[in-house]
């Protein structure tokens, strides 16, 4: 397979280049350079850790603080996959049992920064993908579909697995990462060897999306009527970076993260084409955009609510301030081993709040085998 070096620059929303080029003031040629010295200090499997200050990639306008440098991936590969140029981070020896982690909205691989050299020195093979719309994930094609509906980004992990000759794999995430794994040991149950689901069962289908919830629950979801519409497209494009640090706020409300912390996971809001990503996702989810033909027969199945039999932990933070189901509702899914973990004081971004416990969940999960 063609692999190509992660180019940062390439991957910036190409309308904030000119600022870019402006608070960048190194060339290009000292812009890689600095790159392959990172890459240089790779101390683990393909899992560094560089001081990079990606807050310098965030455009001025939305920069609300200088931090700290903080240690991140520093060597992502690139991989033909589908209709996608998937950028990922990969960790652990290449003959390791593997593990896919899936980020959600409006988070990146970064989740698992801190997961990653728990499974890493367990002898794992990590793959943690930046989801299309994210990173430096891009579409091959400027005549593909822009889409965000759920099926289409558990068909790009199918997709990577083949790329990568990955046959089977325990997958794991929170957010859309865990709606896309749900997918995945529902529908290519084959391709998955066990499961953690950060808030259990996610698959839904847009008929049972049409009824209304009570008005307190519905308000949990403002930001998805506010993506229905085209002010609320427009407010997401102008200040994804506010948008999604007030999303981290509240659905984690008991987490104390920094700015560079934060910063490190919004340069990934620049790809390109994020933002048609996320404003499909919501108004397919409500009935409001279509999605792709090629799709309507995944669709269909997951439409019945199937049931996931590989062995699942699913895992739950009893300060998530994000829209959760109630474990209750869904335990009755999951028909193979299965067990529910609630962790306290944690919020939705589960992974990163609480790296020690979700590496063991996976751990656990592979032990069910």
């Amino acid at each position: 397979m063609l692999e190509q070096k992660t180019n940062f620059k390439k991957k910036m929303d190409r309308k904030n280049l000119p600022q870019f080029k402006k608070n960048y003031k190194h060339n290009r040629r000292c812009f890689i350079s600095n790159a392959v010295m990172a890459i240089a200090v790779s101390q683990f499997n393909g899992f560094g850790l560089a001081n990079t200050a990606f807050s310098d990639l965030i455009p001025s306008t939305e920069k609300k603080s200088i931090p700290k440098p903080i240690k991140t991936f520093d060597n992502l590969r690139q991989i033909n996959a589908g209709v996608l140029n998937i950028g990922f981070a990969e960790a652990g020896p290449a003959n390791g049992r593997v593990v896919i982690l899936l980020h959600g909205w409006p988070y990146d691989i970064h989740s698992f920064a801190d997961v990653v050299p728990i499974l890493s020195s367990k002898g794992y093979r990590i793959i943690i993908p930046h989801l299309r719309g994210y990173g430096t994930t891009t579409f091959l094609s400027s005549e593909t579909m822009r889409n965000g509906q759920p099926s289409a980004i558990a068909s790009d992990i199918i997709s990577l697995m083949d790329a990568l000759n990955i046959q089977s794999a325990i997958v794991a995430g929170f957010d859309w990462g865990a709606r896309t794994a749900n997918i995945l040991a529902a529908l290519w149950p084959e391709r998955c060897k066990a499961m953690v689901s950060v808030s259990g069962y996610l698959i839904g289908n847009r008929a049972s999306g049409k009824i209304p919830l009570a008005p307190k629950a519905e308000l949990q979801w403002w930001y998805q009527y506010y993506f229905a519409t085209e002010r609320g497209r427009i407010g997401y494009e102008k200040y994804r970076y506010d948008f999604a640090k007030l999303i981290w706020k509240t659905a984690s409300p008991t987490w104390d993260f920094d700015d560079a912390t934060f910063d490190r996971s919004a340069i990934s809001f620049h790809n390109t084409d994020h933002v048609d990503i996320v404003i499909h996702n919501y108004r397919w989810r409500l009935g409001l955009a279509e999605g792709e033909a090629k799709y309507d027969e995944l669709e269909k199945m997951l439409a019945e609510g199937p049931v996931i039999k590989v062995p699942t932990i699913t895992m739950e933070g009893d300060a998530n301030g994000a829209p959760h189901p109630d474990p209750n509702v869904y335990a009755g899914k999951f028909t193979g081993k299965y067990s529910h973990r609630l962790l306290k004081n944690i919020g939705h971004n589960l992974p990163q709040e609480a790296p020690d416990a979700f590496a063991q969940a996976i751990m656990d999960a592979d032990g069910y085998l």
